[in-house]
């Protein structure tokens, strides 16, 4: 497991949703239809324009689409360049040593 801190945004989870319903070949309406969330909340979801959502809608999107939110013990502090570039090169087998 990864020591790095990993924190996505609203826009981010966005990209992913929207990236998950295209690999599914589901439109917006529909994933908005079956999450009981408004078509709006879909695109300002999506097009990373949604400022606030409420857990249970966000809940209810990402089921639709397949994905799921997950909670990980969040380091105290972030992890030095060099500490970075060390799991870089030991996550890279073809990197000399």
């Amino acid at each position: 497991m990864r020591n790095i801190l990993l924190v996505i945004d609203l826009q981010q989870i966005g990209k992913r949703v929207a990236a998950a319903r295209k690999k599914l070949k589901e439109g917006q309406l529909q994933v908005a239809q079956g999450a009981g969330v408004s078509l709006r909340t879909m695109t300002l979801l999506e097009s990373g324009r949604a400022t606030e959502i409420g857990y249970s809608k966000l809940v209810r999107i990402l089921a639709m689409v397949g994905l799921e939110l997950r909670l990980d013990r969040a380091e105290r502090r972030r992890p030095t360049l060099d500490e970075l570039l060390r799991e870089d090169a030991s996550d890279d087998p073809d990197l000399d040593r």
